[in-house]
């Protein structure tokens, strides 16, 4: 009898070239060893493998010993936190469910930061959960005060906690069938060879990736410096964007822009003015981070440093709303460091200290001295409570609204944001801001109130429909992340528009998900057009960043 161990991969397809004996970052669990105990004389049987547990790695057991106390932190220790604090809110029906959605959240959340593969979109929505409807709306129930008062009775708001809970599972739900791949999906993919032409006849061609055209990219540039230009120009220079939002609205009203209480002109002129310097921008950074050609080559760092300066004054926080510049700032985090799992949770993490801290106290830049609001606090609840993270309240309000008599609009809400261009002057019926509408209706003095997803959904198709459409988002938002986890390795082209745009929806997924939605599209409709403008499938020399 003899016995022959052989060492072989755990895993059928091989090990990838160039992996040592540590290949459990490539998902092959380690290794295993076979043991052949069958004698010369008689035929071999099948070998049986015995699976080796995966190999030490000092970077692993890190990252499990940072995930309990981060689950903890972020399910238990901080909503335990708040729910201690004295305050006069009911402990009732509402204050128990809105404690087990901010529970659910950090959950969610804390696994978004755990995860292996780098999940942007996912793990921006799960921020945004966590912080506008778990933690602060928990903090509005202990002290019982509010942003936005709660219009409608008790029950109303019960219902808005339970249907945002229900939001977030059917996004879960949605995500989770993101991974269910079609039997004829499969096929096709196991038709296709290495090189993504069709292997088999009858399997479709795989999809080249969009890549980024250099020449057009050129256009972008001037257009960007342009916009730009023409924004700072018609604002009355750069010292305006470092003094306050009141004045940069007072100096759009003084340049004309903003006519007959309409704000389409100044949306139109900050969206081209902020928007194609942000793409550029990102664009650069990438190039430059990803190309070593491209960092020796005086005009493309100096192009660089020209869109630096141009976004320090157009996209700084001082003149800009706080969601806006958390956009410019997750982007061009994100595409800095395209394939760092350590930079993807250190943003995570410290982004919830940063919307518990510094984001309430922002506001100072909205205001000039003369009419800025000193903020006197004994508590870090109570900046929470009165700042604008109103978005369960709104929805809670939304259902008063719909409730009342109103109805529901069937898709009206949702036709005005998509054809958010076509002027009032040709349609006359064209609806208005979902927060702005209910707060006309509740008899706010500022309408400029947020509408979250689940309001929009709610007040166009009820619970189903804003059930299916939460799903919807979850399975979109899962297979980006899919794709840019696929995309993001060393190694992926310089001018992959994938990895441009995920990081730049991923910040801007901040907005949207607040709302109101009809204010949101005009500068996803703007970004569109910069990426149209840019995408190519051609890979010649002379049109691929290099």
């Amino acid at each position: 009898m003899t016995i022959r161990l052989t060492v072989v991969p755990s895993r059928t397809q091989g090990v990838p070239r160039g992996c040592s004996l540590d290949c459990a970052g490539h998902g092959g669990g380690g290794y295993g060893v076979t043991v052949d105990t069958t004698p010369r004389a008689v035929p071999r049987a099948t070998p049986r493998t015995v699976p080796l547990p995966p190999p030490f790695r000092p970077r692993t057991l890190l990252s499990r010993a940072l995930s309990v106390p981060l689950v903890l932190g972020l399910s238990c220790f901080l909503p335990l936190v708040v729910v201690s604090q004295s305050g006069e809110g009911p402990r009732d029906a509402a204050f128990w469910l809105q404690a087990v959605l901010t529970v659910y959240c950090g959950v969610r959340l804390s696994a978004m930061v755990l995860t292996v593969r780098r999940k942007l979109l996912q793990a921006t929505f799960w921020m945004f959960c966590y912080m506008a409807m778990g933690v602060a709306p928990l903090a509005q129930a202990v002290l019982g005060r509010v942003p936005t008062p709660v219009v409608g009775p008790r029950e109303d708001l019960v219902q808005a906690v339970s249907l945002v809970l229900l939001g977030c599972f059917a996004f879960d739900v949605g995500a989770l069938l993101a991974r269910y791949r079609t039997p004829w999906h499969r096929r096709g993919r196991a038709g296709r060879s290495v090189d993504g032409r069709s292997g088999e006849r009858g399997a479709a061609p795989d999809d080249r990736p969009l890549l980024i055209h250099r020449r057009r990219l050129l256009l972008l540039v001037l257009a960007a410096f342009a916009c730009g230009g023409l924004l700072i120009v018609k604002l009355g220079g750069p010292a305006v964007f470092f003094s306050s939002r009141q004045e940069i609205i007072a100096s759009i009203e003084d340049a004309g822009v903003s006519g007959d209480g309409s704000q389409a002109g100044q949306a139109f002129l900050r969206g081209f003015g902020t928007v194609p310097p942000l793409i550029a921008l990102l664009v650069y950074t990438r190039w430059l981070v990803t190309s070593r050609r491209a960092r020796r080559t005086w005009s493309v760092v100096a192009v660089f440093g020209a869109l630096v300066v141009l976004n320090a004054v157009v996209n700084n926080p001082v003149s800009n709303p706080r969601y806006w510049f958390l956009t410019v700032l997750f982007a061009l985090l994100f595409t800095a460091f395209p394939a760092s799992a350590a930079m993807y949770r250190a943003s995570l993490s410290l982004g919830v200290v940063v919307a518990l801290l510094v984001f309430p106290f922002a506001d100072r830049f909205r205001y000039d001295e003369n009419n800025a609001r000193q903020i006197e606090t004994t508590s870090f609840l109570e900046p929470l409570a009165l700042k604008d993270y109103d978005q369960v309240g709104m929805f809670a309000n939304t259902i008063t609204y719909v409730e009342s008599g109103q109805g529901h609009t069937y898709g009206h809400q949702l036709a005005g944001s998509l054809l958010f261009a076509v002027p009032r002057s040709v349609w006359a019926g064209k609806p208005s801001d979902t927060g702005v509408m209910v707060g006309e209706w509740m008899g706010a003095v500022n309408t400029n109130l947020s509408s979250p997803v689940w309001a929009e959904l709610w007040i166009d198709f009820g619970p189903v429909g804003m059930t299916a459409g939460m799903a919807a988002v979850g399975y979109a938002a899962a297979r980006v992340d899919r794709r840019v986890a696929r995309r993001a390795v060393r190694g992926s082209p310089t001018g992959s528009l994938l990895l441009i745009t995920a990081p730049l929806v991923a910040g801007y997924s901040f907005i949207l998900v607040r709302g109101p939605l009809l204010q949101a599209t005009g500068k996803v409709a703007i970004a569109a057009l910069c990426l149209a403008l840019i995408a190519t499938h051609r890979r010649d020399r002379g049109a691929r960043l290099g």
